[in-house]
This record gives structure tokens, sequence and C-alpha cells, in this order.
């Protein structure tokens, strides 16, 4: 009896020691997620270092309940508005209501629209998109936490990592964690093989690290290279970036409901537009009604579900 229960401990502790050493660090959550964070900024107007800071703070970088079970990276409650799923995890109350996404993408777009859309952060949008510490007490002023710290500690986090420096636009090459062996429901990020796959607009993309090859990805993900090029709107002397991001379905026709269009900023160009929402170049060309090789002006309405009225 005391040897079966010696063997039940020894498979139980190690089973714990695997998932601990399996912990998202805060490096590889910054690699995984800058460039959503980057993204939301550039259609948002949330500066990418608080959006991370705050997912990295509110998530255990990436490792709490909330986040690994319903991909909540932001603890965002239910509130009396959201229609979507659900999860009941103990807070300030017992058994209170969070909001469930399927892709950690949706989390980090909803906090966005949320900051974007709620009367008492409107301020924050007047501020300098920079300045990151005027956001943080911003944040705290507006009453977004009731800790009393909450600014420091955004400040530090940025401050320890650097993230000011993705403010300004800038990603980094994706380092993958170890895969992690799950089986929760509703997990949506596909981890193929040591690669995390991402979803928008109901297409799946991934981001490329460096050494990537329009071949060496195809026999990863089990594609063809011209599978690759056409999914990406790319020709077959086009070169893989650090941090670029390829989608590894067809793009969709229209965005999605929530993006019907997009203000052009300076040097953004059709294909960046494109990618940034998952829709068919050519069918970007058609709804705007612009010719292949057109790019837009700074401040042009990009229309993204509807054809361009007349």
């Amino acid at each position: 009896m005391n040897r079966i229960l010696a063997a039940l401990f020894f498979i139980l502790t190690g089973n714990l020691s695997v998932f601990a050493q399996n912990k998202i660090s805060r490096e590889e959550y910054i690699s995984m997620y800058s460039h959503i964070a980057v993204n939301n900024m550039k259609q948002f107007g949330v500066p990418a270092s608080i959006t991370l800071a705050q997912a990295m703070l509110e998530s255990d970088n990436g490792n709490s309940t909330l986040a690994v079970k319903a991909n909540n990276h932001f603890g965002i409650k239910c509130h009396k508005d959201w229609t979507g799923a659900t999860i009941y995890h103990d807070d300030d109350r017992k058994g209170e209501c969070f909001r469930k996404y399927k892709n950690p993408e949706q989390s980090f777009n909803d906090h966005s629209l949320f900051l974007r859309g709620g009367k008492r952060y409107a301020f924050l949008f007047d501020l300098t998109p920079t300045d990151y510490k005027a956001w943080a007490h911003g944040l705290k002023k507006a009453g977004y936490a009731t800790n009393p710290k909450y600014a420091e500690l955004l400040i530090k986090i940025i401050e320890d990592n650097e993230l000011y420096r993705f403010d300004q636009g800038i990603t980094v090459a994706i380092k993958p964690p170890k895969p992690v062996v799950t089986d929760w429901d509703n997990y949506e990020i596909d981890l193929y093989k040591t690669r995390p796959v991402f979803t928008r607009n109901r297409v799946k993309y991934i981001v490329a690290k460096d050494g990537d090859t329009f071949e060496s990805l195809a026999r990863e993900l089990d594609l063809m290279p011209w599978q690759l090029y056409r999914y990406n709107d790319l020709t077959r002397d086009s070169v893989i970036r650090p941090g670029q991001e390829l989608y590894i379905q067809p793009k969709r026709w229209k965005a999605d409901r929530s993006n019907p269009v997009h203000t052009a900023e300076e040097g953004e160009t059709m294909y960046k537009i494109s990618q940034m929402y998952g829709v068919k170049l050519k069918s970007l060309y058609r709804k705007n009604r612009m010719k292949p090789g057109d790019e837009p002006e700074v401040g042009q309405l990009i229309y993204l579900r509807k054809r361009k009225p007349l």
C-alpha cells in the first residue's frame, strides 16, 4: 500500500512540476501577444504598452484561471450588455460572471473596445499616445481598478520590460513557449508543433519567426508554398520577415461586423490594411472603387464590408 501511495505521489508531483515548467514567462507572453497589442493600438488608439502591461498584470502573463479557461486576459466582467459566453469565478465576490472568449485576440479586441466605448475613459484618448505614465494614472483616475497602486504597477511592468518600444509600432520575432498539454473546453489557439496559431476574422494566421521560409512553413503546416503566397497576396519572390503575420487559410471577402471601415494612416498600404483585417486584397480594391496598385491617402476611409457609395 505504501508503495502504491508513493507511486501516486510521484506521478502527481511529477505532473505538477511539468505544468509549472510550462508556465508562460513574461518574455514569452510579450513575444506571443505584442503584435496584437500593436495592431489594436493602430485601430483603436490604446497604447500597446498599456494594453500589454494590463494584460500581463491581470492574467499573470497568461497563466491565470480566466486566461487559461476563458481566454480572458483582462479580467473583464460580464456587465449588463454582454451577450457572449460566460464563466463564473471568485473575485471581489464569490462566483462572479466574467466574459469568455474563443481566443485571446478576441479578449484584446474587447479590451480596446471597452476603453474606446466607455464615457469615463474618453479623456484618455486626448493624451499623447506615447505618454504611458499619463495613461496609467488616467486609468486609475477613471476607476479601472481598485488597487491604489494600479498606475505604479503598470508603469513598473512597462519600464522593466521596455514595453514603451511597442508604442512606436515595433514588433519582435516570436519566441514560442513550450507547448502545454491542455484538456479544457473551447481553447481555440492551436499549437502547430511549437508555434501558436491565432485567429482574425475567422481566419487562422501565424507570426513568422527568424529563419522561416515559405518552404519550411509549408512543411511545418502541411501546406503547399503556393497556398501561403495566395492566402497572403504575395509572390514567389516575396521574403518573409520575423514578426510578419501570415494567414494559413484564405482571407475573407469582407471584414468582421465590428470593423465596417478603416481610416488610413500615414505609411499604410492597401496590402497592409488587407492583412490587418483578414480581407482579400482584390476585394478591398473592389469595395473602395480603386484600381490594383492604388494606395490610400492619409485620412481616407477604407470600406471593409460594403462597397464605397458613389
